[in-house]
């Protein structure tokens, strides 16, 4: 997995970086955009657009954001490789971690 979306996303899913991304490998969930690693092919394309700062390389991540990684591959261990994010639309699930995170402030 080379780039993971951390809590910065959280409640806000900008997708400038879904606009930026040439595999189309950056999901929605319901609170957080999460980065397939089966799909990625580790351009880094979408880092530098992020307004929030969000995406970071795997060996980057702050400690206290960490767990983002194993929550991205939970997100797509239970819903799968699907291919493609734009023909999916919304997943409106996001891993446990993830979904019972206090609302963040914007």
């Amino acid at each position: 997995m080379p780039y993971v979306i951390a809590q910065p996303c959280v409640d806000v899913k900008d997708k400038a970086c879904v606009d930026e991304c040439p595999v189309d490998c950056i999901y929605e969930g319901s609170r957080s955009l999460y980065i397939n690693p089966n799909e990625c092919v580790d351009c880094g394309a979408c880092e530098p657009v992020c307004p929030t700062e969000a995406i970071f390389y795997e060996d980057d991540l702050p400690d206290e954001w960490a767990w983002y990684k194993d929550a991205a591959v939970n997100f797509f261990a239970e819903v799968g490789d699907l291919g493609g994010a734009s023909a999916n639309g919304p997943i409106g699930k996001d891993p446990e971690q993830v979904a019972a995170l206090p609302p963040q402030n914007q």
